[in-house]
């Protein structure tokens, strides 16, 4: 196929978009792929949609090689699924909401687990019916809060979703496998740098979850990896491994906790210094660090539907709670920090000065961070104005209510497998996969007849790959100071023609070797614009395709210029055999 660009509806850009933040943003806009309609909505312009529609390609060809069987649902879904399974709250203020004109509640779909679920348990009655793998590619929505980077993080976007429904454990266990080597045959030959880490499955539920994060400093997603062993998580998924505690013994022959005057010491930095000009036996020999310090960091939780409940974490002073880690913890519960008018309607929470004597007085749930352990000895809040106490010992003094991973992750820390130490980097998420388990066939009643003649309750997982975003990652990942460069098995065409000769004899070879290229199933964008050279090699260079064949000056003498917008390299080649040259480095 032939494209010539005097037809093609493009108008590329020399400047970067006022709003754009990052390259893939930039680029896509300037070269024409997308346009933005509103905040956090776009328009597939034709370059654009041929690179989505051949990722779209690729993962179609992947999905059946696993025996997937492609299916469509509306973006448009009634409430009663969503209400049924507590997601019509869960989703909070991410989900879109609607009424038609009798008033019935809809939502545009951020995620059809309850349709296909639904689905099944209408048309399968038998385990001879299973196992069986549904997966749809759809426009899904959700009302970010702040959408942003362009198509990385919009409010409508395609996705991937498909869906293992099996009779037992083991044959979730192989579906999962299959969908995990299938994405990664996905990534591979889309030409993508990513990394499999633990994730946590959140308002997914359900157990085992995966992410595939593609490699990207500009990334919203920090992951975490052992260099000597390959472990990755996200960190929201890291386990901290906890330190041996104290026997009863030992901790029985610490000295007894004292209470000190703190004046001015509301802060970790204030209460090291006041610790060591204090003169602390306790401490004798060495510095007083943040580390010593127990941190009690205040909120309020709240689960679907429910009241606002206090709740507390300890975690050691030299560490930040960390959102992302706080938020997947205490999954579906909303929660926020304590304000002023918190405090004042709950006077034995004194700023600063929180202790854990106070919380459990007052009945405030208290959970620690996994180094808190057995016999631990902590400066912390006495629970008074300007005071604190001196080697509170955890198991002795205190206890919490369990335990919660909230507390940072940071470059250095012991890998949970014990290998060595973490180091952290940026991706952005491309895929999810997870063993969801019965959470949706149980919510539902999903019941068939099993071989024994008794019900059985199928099992589910459930396999995500943002397909359109995939385009923006891959711009990320694949471009350069002149503009996009997009790998072959995803770019708009195979080959880039540029006629960069006003003879008329040039442009008749040029259009010749395109109609020859084309008879060989290549498809080709035809530059064919009056425009001068310059302003069509800055084009070849923004638009990106790998390929880039140049008739001009060369042709007097025969040859024609074979660029690789990858590597730079550029070659000549005579006109005799340059399709059939040109062929064979694309691989065709």
């Amino acid at each position: 196929m032939i494209t010539r660009m005097s037809e093609l509806f493009l108008r590329t850009l020399r400047d970067d978009p006022a709003d754009a933040e990052v390259p893939s943003h930039k680029l896509l806009i300037r070269a024409g792929y997308v346009r933005p309609i509103g905040p956090g909505l776009y328009s597939w312009l034709p370059l654009g949609l041929r690179v989505l529609r051949r990722i779209e390609r690729i993962v179609r060809e992947e999905m059946d090689a696993i025996g997937g069987q492609e299916i469509l649902f509306p973006a448009l879904l009634p409430r009663a699924p969503y209400e049924q399974t507590g997601r019509w709250t869960e989703y909070g203020e991410n989900l879109f909401r609607l009424q038609d004109r009798r008033d019935n509640d809809y939502l545009l779909g951020p995620t059809h687990e309850e349709l296909f679920t639904l689905t099944v348990k209408g048309e399968y009655s038998s385990y001879k019916d299973f196992p069986v793998v549904l997966y749809q590619v759809q426009n899904k929505y959700r009302d970010e809060a702040r959408p942003r980077a362009g198509i990385l993080r919009g409010r409508e976007f395609i996705m991937k979703d498909s869906y293992s429904f099996d009779v037992d454990d083991a044959g979730l266990v192989r579906a999962y496998n299959n969908h995990r080597d299938a994405y990664q045959k996905i990534f591979d030959r889309i030409g993508l740098r990513y990394v499999i880490v633990s994730a946590v499955s959140g308002a997914m539920g359900g157990s085992a979850s995966e992410e595939f994060l593609a490699e990207s400093e500009v990334g919203e997603d920090t992951f975490v990896r052992c260099l000597e062993s390959g472990y990755a998580a996200n960190v929201e998924a890291v386990t901290t491994p906890a330190p041996a505690g104290r026997s009863d013994d030992e901790i029985a022959a610490l000295p007894a906790a004292v209470t000190h005057d703190t004046p001015d010491t509301e802060t970790i930095a204030t209460l090291v210094d006041w610790a060591n000009a204090a003169g602390l036996t306790q401490f004798a020999g060495r510095t007083v660090t943040a580390a010593d310090t127990l941190k009690n960091v205040l909120l309020k939780v709240r689960q679907p539907g429910g009241d606002w409940e206090l709740l507390a974490i300890g975690v050691p002073g030299d560490r930040e709670v960390d959102d992302k880690r706080l938020g997947a913890a205490l999954e579906p519960a909303e929660y926020a920090m304590l304000e002023a008018a918190d405090f004042a309607r709950h006077p034995f929470l004194v700023k600063g000065y929180i202790g854990p004597q106070a919380l459990r007085d007052n009945g405030v749930r208290y959970l620690l961070d996994p180094r808190i352990v057995a016999g631990t000895s902590w400066i912390t809040g006495a629970d008074a104005p300007g005071r604190h106490v001196v080697g509170l010992v955890a198991g002795r003094d205190f206890t919490g209510d369990g335990t919660i991973e909230a507390a940072e992750v940071r470059d250095g820390d012991p890998s949970p497998d014990g290998a060595g130490a973490l180091v952290s980097a940026r991706g952005i998420e491309i895929g999810h996969i997870f063993q969801l388990g019965r959470k949706y066939t149980d919510t539902f009643s999903v019941d068939v007849l099993g071989e024994n003649g008794k019900p059985v309750r199928p099992t589910m997982g459930s396999y995500g790959i943002g397909v359109s975003r995939l385009v923006a990652v891959i711009a990320e990942q694949c471009h350069d100071q002149m503009g996009l460069r997009w790998p072959s098995s995803v770019s708009p065409f195979d080959v880039h023609l540029v006629i960069a000769n006003k003879d008329e004899q040039a442009r008749a070879g040029a259009t010749a070797l395109a109609a020859e290229l084309d008879g060989r199933g290549l498809e080709i964008l035809f530059d064919d614009r009056t425009a001068s050279p310059g302003v069509k090699f800055k084009d070849a260079e923004l638009l990106g395709v790998p390929w880039i064949v140049v008739v001009g000056r060369g042709w007097a003498n025969g040859v024609v210029e074979l660029r690789d917008r990858f590597s730079g390299e550029t070659r000549e080649i005579p006109v005799g055999s340059a399709a059939e040259e040109i062929a064979a480095a694309l691989g065709s």
